[in-house]
């Protein structure tokens, strides 16, 4: 039997159903109504008005939809249509009967007792094909117990697809929740059996194996708590995408994965305001220098959510531009007008882009960023992240640009390398523009992003997978780290919220220890790495700072993102050879030579 005729069979049936459900209600009202002695000439009449109330059952269900098949059987939306039909009806045939019921000896009150009988048969009819159709659509008895942690939306959704999904590799067991308002819920079948406490206990009753983290913004602090609770319960541990990405369809069960040290580190979720960012992108031409990086690629990614007039995806790199156009429009042809091949160290290139494309926005992601390689080489910091960035400022300043975000890090406050210091330069001249054109041109500052080339995770995973040793700078040495994609939705965040010559600060919450990351990755591998420590490089500092001094620490818009004022540097006081002498001696907390 083919999919079709399935569902023309099952449309029968239910109407079927419906019809029976009229008349069994229609004749037990009668009886009770006459004390199960009915007259004779009672019969006649009462089945009349049964046949109409099927006529009129059938008909306003076919027109609205409800055997034609609207809904989905068994659905909320489907009981809504149920019920009203069955209103609909009963009002109708008790009208009728308050009419013509006397001349047919049929008691006024018949479908006054019909309507809800009748309509508690349909519904349990069903309530009784989903209990069916669920029982089918069961994982097999192969799928693991699991533990569902989280008896919100995002619990919700896993319990319903693991209940239906007979490819399932888990089944839920117990539902465990910290909100004691949900202490007694149950969700089809699967009871909140307690909290955090009561982990190792619900894990014992149940047999459970695996442990399901469904907490639509959880941080990486409770992914910690929560991962290292059920390890120590013998529980495997699996996460789910963040909310947004479920809300949008896009997840499925084959996305939950094991834990990884990117959950565990890193997620920082920002409710981002969609409204307020997507007033300044949508219908505009918006540029993205450093497109064929990390940050870049990923920015130009969720640009395109906003719905921008024109997307310009600029980079030296021609197969970073291949692979930013492969993940944004598609194809990696590298022939159509959004990307564009050039150097940000060349004024009269970047002038001559701005000129003919025109941006309205600009996000500057172009740097050079890996401190002890600047260490060795400062001239080309100075050239890159100094140079370059005015350079892009003044060509923005040319086309009259309307938001410019430059994105810098936190190496800039309280800089003692010379990528801080580069960086803290070009947070300055940002803000000097900002001045200068009295637009929101101004910096984002944030940590570590996890994932980014040549990051510190992509090295330990590497350094792991040869065997070893690990390689640390100093047993105690901390970082704040995030995600590509939490850092993205900060910088596009920054062009709704920030003024002129601000710095945009996220809360990171806190700093954690390197040392505690390589020990849970070697942990996570199952293998025996050694770790050695090679003391700290030239112009790294053993504790990074998000506000340098004197910056301040103002939250006016969103309670996780700080907005800081650093002093504005003209390019007139720009001196090179005094800034290499500075960096050099890596000694000062505030910026450079030429600040007079």
């Amino acid at each position: 039997m083919n999919h079709r005729t399935r569902t023309t069979t099952a449309r029968l049936v239910f109407w079927g159903l419906d019809a029976l459900s009229w008349l069994v209600a229609v004749v037990l009202a009668v009886w009770l109504r006459f004390e199960f002695d009915v007259p004779g000439s009672s019969w006649l009449g009462t089945l009349g008005f049964a046949a109409l109330a099927i006529v009129l059952q059938s008909g306003i269900g076919y027109l609205i939809g409800l055997y034609r098949g609207r809904h989905v059987y068994g659905t909320f939306e489907e009981v809504k249509t149920v019920t009203l039909v069955a209103l609909v009806v009963g009002l109708v045939t008790s009208l009728l009967v308050l009419i013509w019921g006397p001349e047919w000896d049929v008691p006024r009150s018949v479908f006054l007792i019909a309507t809800p009988v009748a309509l508690v048969g349909m519904l349990a009819a069903r309530y009784l094909f989903r209990l069916s159709r669920e029982r089918r659509m069961a994982p097999g008895g192969e799928a693991k117990p699991t533990i569902v942690y989280g008896a919100g939306y995002l619990g919700e959704t896993m319990i319903r697809r693991m209940k239906t999904d007979p490819q399932s590799p888990f089944r839920a067991v117990a539902l465990l929740d910290d909100d004691p308002h949900l202490s007694n819920l149950e969700i089809r079948g699967t009871r909140v059996m307690g909290g955090f406490e009561d982990l190792r206990t619900v894990a014992e009753q149940t047999g459970a194996t695996d442990l399901v983290i469904a907490i639509g913004w959880a941080d990486s602090d409770l992914v910690r708590r929560i991962t290292d609770a059920a390890t120590e319960a013998g529980l495997s541990v699996s996460v789910l995408p963040l909310l947004e990405e479920v809300m949008q369809g896009k997840t499925k069960l084959t996305d939950l994965r094991q834990i990884s040290i990117e959950d565990l580190i890193g997620r920082h979720p920002v409710d981002t305001e969609v409204e307020s960012i997507a007033h300044y992108i949508a219908g505009k031409r918006v540029l993205v220098t450093g497109a064929g990086g990390s940050i870049g690629s990923e920015l130009c990614r969720q640009v395109l959510k906003h719905a921008p007039a024109e997307l310009i995806m600029v980079d030296r790199d021609e197969t970073g531009l291949q692979l930013a156009q492969l993940e944004t429009v598609g194809h990696g042809l590298l022939h159509t007008k959004d990307v564009v091949l050039a150097d940000i160290r060349e004024p009269e290139t970047m002038k001559r882009v701005f000129r003919e494309r025109r941006p309205q926005v600009v996000y500057h992601a172009a740097a050079l960023k890996h401190l002890p390689m600047l260490e060795q080489y400062p001239e080309e910091a100075w050239k890159t992240n100094v140079l370059g960035t005015l350079n892009v400022l003044e060509a923005a300043r040319d086309v009259d640009v309307e938001t410019f975000i430059n994105i810098s890090t936190d190496k800039a406050a309280n800089p003692t390398s010379v990528l801080g210091h580069s960086k803290r330069v070009a947070e300055k001249l940002t803000a000097w523009m900002g001045e200068e054109t009295e637009r929101p041109y101004l910096s984002v500052r944030f940590g570590n992003v996890i994932g980014s080339r040549g990051s510190m995770l992509p090295t330990f995973r590497s350094l792991i997978e040869k065997g070893g040793p690990l390689t640390v700078t100093h047993p105690d040495i901390t970082r704040y780290f995030m995600t590509i994609p939490e850092a993205c939705q900060l910088v596009l965040q920054a062009g709704a919220i920030g003024s002129a010559g601000e710095v945009l600060i996220l809360d990171m919450g806190e700093p954690v220890r390197i040392m505690d990351i390589a020990e849970r990755m070697i942990e996570m591998s199952g293998k025996d790495i050694d770790i050695v420590f090679t003391g700290l490089r030239e112009g790294e500092k053993m504790h990074e700072e998000l506000v340098g001094l004197g910056e301040g620490d103002e939250r006016p818009y969103h309670p996780k993102i700080s907005h800081a004022m650093v002093q504005t540097l003209s390019p007139t006081m720009m001196d090179k050879q005094v800034w290499l002498d500075r960096c050099g001696k890596s000694m000062l907390k505030e910026g450079v030579s030429h600040e007079r």
